[in-house]
């Protein structure tokens, strides 16, 4: 029914409606996200007993909706903040597209549908710990971006469990392969915010959050930070061989993928070149895929 004096919705009206709560997922983030989890997944998985097709579909399911649930209660908590920067201006809060209610129901009602889906779907452990990424991302690591600088380092914790949720839902536990998935997409994060919070330090500053990048004016400690966070990676990352996640195929591909990124990275935090910031923050989008996916051929 439509309200007298008030016009009636346009198909144009619903489509605009319809792309910015696709845009509070964030759903390029989110689907690497889901692909960390969906590879753990893989990775957990007793050798000759392959996850089953509800398994993956559940867990891609849970994985996804949580992702956005997180997304979206990120840009709700951060509306006050996302106006005032370049990168975030056009969101659907800032540009009046959606409403704070609106945004808040959605986050919330995606929430309680991935943990649902994930419960029934998967196990306790796994529910429970996507559930910790939920909650630690949006009432943790958003509100400390005010605070401090090591909400980068906090952030991290979240942002490096998605192989671990997959992982637990196959094997129902947490082990040494589980800890060392961690370590690696922990220690990934560092070199790819830094190179992100680089190029908009400027945007940073102007919406008053507490960024490396933002104070180190000269950018010595954050170039640092990059290279050694960047070497460790590559030095973990060859341990799935170790413990037996993945063998010798893996091995040189995983040698191989750390010396690609950290060319740019080299280049951004030794020869200190401005124009390697961006490579670098492309070459850890292509890094991570390419290293999970070739972990999971190479155990399969």
């Amino acid at each position: 029914m439509t309200v007298v004096g008030q016009p009636a919705p346009t198909a144009s009206h619903s489509i605009v409606r319809l792309r910015a709560f696709l845009e509070l997922g964030k759903l390029r983030l989110s689907s690497l996200a889901v692909f960390a989890a969906v590879a753990g997944l893989c990775l957990g998985a007793y050798p000759g007993a392959p996850p089953s097709a509800a398994l993956i579909l559940t867990t891609t399911i849970g994985a996804m909706l949580m992702a956005v649930a997180g997304s979206a209660l990120n840009m709700y908590l951060e509306r006050d903040v996302d106006p005032l920067m370049e990168r975030t201006r056009d969101r659907p809060l800032p540009t009046g597209r959606l409403t704070p209610t609106q945004v808040a129901a959605f986050g919330a009602i995606c929430a309680v549908l991935g943990t649902t889906v994930l419960l029934l779907g998967t196990n306790l452990l796994a529910t429970a710990l996507c559930a910790f990424v939920f909650a630690s991302y949006v009432w943790v690591y958003t509100p400390l971006k005010r605070v401090t600088e090591l909400n980068t380092i906090v952030g991290a914790v979240p942002g490096a469990l998605p192989p671990v949720v997959g992982y637990t839902a196959a094997r129902g536990e947490i082990d040494t392969a589980a800890v060392v998935l961690f370590a690696i997409l922990f220690l990934w994060q560092i070199p790819h915010f830094l190179a992100i919070s680089w190029r908009y330090r400027d945007d940073y500053a102007r919406g008053g959050l507490k960024m490396l990048a933002a104070r180190d004016l000269d950018g010595h400690i954050l170039r640092r930070q990059m290279l050694v966070y960047t070497v460790a990676m590559i030095a973990v990352s060859l341990l799935p061989y170790r413990v037996g996640v993945a063998g010798g195929a893996y091995l040189a591909s995983a040698a191989l993928f750390g010396a690609m990124f950290a060319v740019p990275v080299f280049c951004a935090a030794v020869l200190r070149w401005e124009s390697a910031m961006r490579p670098t923050f492309i070459a850890s989008i292509v890094y991570l895929p390419l290293l999970l996916g070739v972990m999971v051929l190479d155990r399969v």
